[in-house]
């Protein structure tokens, strides 16, 4: 069942294409201060974000695996991945088999040096 319904998509920031949402995901990172690679999602098809709720979504082809190297860490995106947002945070996160927020237990530096 998705999160994504078409009331929070009528008033949502909502693009599709991978070119355009690349973008936009890369920016709302940059805007809620978090590092820039978090998201090394693939072929997106779709992507939103509710500002008024915090609410995110990326909607991409296929789910696809991708390893954090400096923390030796792999983690599965789904085809749709959700969460709700804030500075510095991400909350409810869904379609992400590995919690990204574990990684603070990890050296923190080492993972921003691998996204700059």
């Amino acid at each position: 069942m998705s999160l994504i319904t078409e009331e929070i998509k009528a008033k949502a920031e909502v693009y599709q294409g991978d070119e355009i949402c690349q973008v936009k995901s890369k920016e709302l990172l940059l805007e809620i201060n978090l590092p820039n690679g978090l998201l090394p999602l693939k072929d997106i098809e779709e992507c939103g974000y509710h500002r008024e709720s915090g609410f995110v979504w990326l909607k991409q082809k296929a789910s696809n695996t991708h390893k954090f190297e400096k923390v030796d860490r792999q983690v599965t995106y789904g085809t749709e991945v959700t969460a709700y947002v804030e500075v510095g945070k991400i909350k409810k996160l869904t379609g992400v088999k590995q919690c990204l927020l574990c990684f603070r237990v990890f050296d923190y530096a080492a993972l921003m040096e691998q996204f700059t």
